[in-house]
Order: C-alpha cells, then sequence, then structure tokens
C-alpha cells in the first residue's frame, strides 16, 4: 500500500514535523544543547563518580534530626508565604473579576471601574513578573539571611500568580447566579461567597493546593540564596560533596510533593 493509502495526511505530518525541526534547530544551536557530549568517556566517568555519591543516603540520627526540624521549616516558608499570597490575592481578584463588577451589568463597564480593573490587572502582572529568586535576594538584603526573606519573596510572586488564575477561574463559571444576586441587591462579597464559589470551589482549592506544593519547591530554591530552609542545607551538603546528605534530602523533597498531592486530592474529592 501507498502511504496515501495508509494514512492520507501523512504528508500533512511529515511537513508539519519538518518545519517544527526548522524552527527547533536554531533554538538549539543557540542555547548549545549538545546531549552527545554526555556519552564521551570524560563526561561518563565524572558522571558515575558524581552520581555514585548518591546511592548511599545518609541516615545517621543527628543528622535526621536535623534535617527534620529544617523540613518542617520548609513547610512553614511556603505555608506562611502562601497565606500572605491569599490576603494580597484574594481582594486583587474580586477587584479584577469582571462577573463581580455591578456597573458591567448593564452590558459595558463604567469608565472608573474600568480604570480600576486594568490598574489591579497590571499590578497582579508585575508582581508575578519577577521571579521570587529575585525577590529573595532583595529582600535578603532588606531583612537578612533567614526565612523571612523566603515568606516574603512567595508571598509576593505568589500573589500575584494566585489573583490572575482565581479571576480566570472565576470569570469562566456560570455568571447566571452571580448577576441576578447583583441585580437584586447583594453586594460583591455576597456575590462571591454565593454565587460564584460554591461552583469553582474545587477548583479553586486544587490550584491553590497546586501552588502551595509549588511553593515548597520555590522554598528549596530559596535556601540557596540564604532564605533558610532544606535548599539552604542543601547547598552546603553539595558545596562538600556529600553526596549521600543530598539524596537524603531529595527523598524528603518528594516524600514532600507527593504528601501535596495526596492533600489535593483529598480536597477535591471532598468539595466534589
Amino acid at each position: 500500500m501507498s502511504p496515501a493509502q495508509r494514512d492520507p495526511a501523512w504528508l500533512g505530518r511529515v511537513g508539519m514535523m519538518l518545519a517544527g525541526l526548522v524552527t527547533l534547530w536554531p533554538l538549539l544551536q543557540a542555547t548549545e544543547f549538545r546531549p552527545w557530549l554526555l556519552l564521551e568517556p570524560d563526561s561518563l566517568r565524572v558522571t558515575a563518580k558524581f552520581v555514585s555519591g548518591f546511592l548511599t543516603p545518609e541516615l545517621r540520627y543527628d543528622f535526621l534530626i536535623d534535617r527534620a526540624r529544617d523540613t518542617w521549616r520548609t513547610i512553614a516558608i511556603a505555608t506562611a508565604g502562601i497565606a500572605l499570597g491569599l490576603l494580597i490575592a484574594v481582594p486583587l481578584t474580586l477587584l479584577a473579576t469582571r462577573t463581580l463588577s455591578i456597573s458591567a451589568l448593564t452590558g459595558r463597564m463604567a469608565a472608573l471601574p474600568w480604570v480600576v480593573r486594568q490598574a489591579v490587572r497590571l499590578l497582579l502582572i508585575l508582581l508575578r513578573s519577577m521571579p521570587e529568586l529575585v525577590w529573595a535576594l532583595v529582600f535578603v538584603r532588606v531583612v537578612g539571611l533567614g526565612p523571612a526573606a523566603g515568606v516574603l519573596a512567595i508571598a509576593l510572586t505568589y500573589g500575584g500568580m494566585l489573583g490572575k488564575v482565581y479571576a480566570e477561574i472565576l470569570e469562566s463559571g456560570d455568571a447566571q447566579v452571580t448577576q441576578t444576586l447583583l441585580r437584586n441587591g447583594a453586594g460583591r462579597l455576597q456575590a462571591f461567597a454565593y454565587g460564584l464559589l460554591p461552583q469553582n470551589a474545587a477548583e479553586l482549592t486544587s490550584y491553590t493546593v497546586y501552588r502551595w506544593e509549588c511553593a515548597i519547591r520555590s522554598s528549596v530554591v530559596l535556601g540557596f540564596v540564604g532564605a533558610g530552609g532544606l535548599g539552604q542545607q542543601m547547598d552546603s551538603s553539595m558545596k562538600m560533596f556529600a553526596g549521600g546528605e543530598v539524596m537524603t534530602m531529595l527523598l524528603v523533597f518528594i516524600a514532600l510533593v507527593a504528601l501535596a498531592d495526596q492533600l489535593s486530592a483529598a480536597l477535591r474529592k471532598a468539595l466534589g
């Protein structure tokens, strides 16, 4: 059978693949992506020596106790950061969501609410456009080394992320109940609590838990710039080439992410 008989769309598929390769090749060249270098004898020898140090996790009692404290500090940084981020995100979400605009009930939003909404959306863009690592570097110089810098960095960046996604989730839901409440004299908070929140609670909760999971990972990265937690200890262990200690902390990270995943599933089930 000819290729056209086996798959009538084969020519278009091949064309798309070739176009993708032509587009991707300059990008790979610009990033100096050369995976074959990993297979050279010198690279394989260095890789094997480096990986061999991770095969035996460090299980000394005093080490585990110290890392348990750092794990709790990492969770505390992520949780406090998300909590502060929610305090930023929720009010901005209520202002940025068009569905909750009383002036938009007539079809076109009034000038002042439109300007406020655009200003809030711009603020959300500014907050999330700066990575939490950059915020952490700023706050380390303001408040000094320690968890406080990590908490503030996560709060600002994730406040912008949460506010943006919350607004999109609320605007994608059914607006009929909310608009009916607003037309009958309900306030924005009442319309949100009784109209938008019940139908979007599961999705909002799932995204919030996902962001908490991301905040745990971020708190680890922030530790490398002095924001405390497991990341700071991992940085020290890597500088000392203590592969076993690094492996133990990596296993802890995996356990934390798995815990967050189970928590998200349980909350979705409870709200679903």
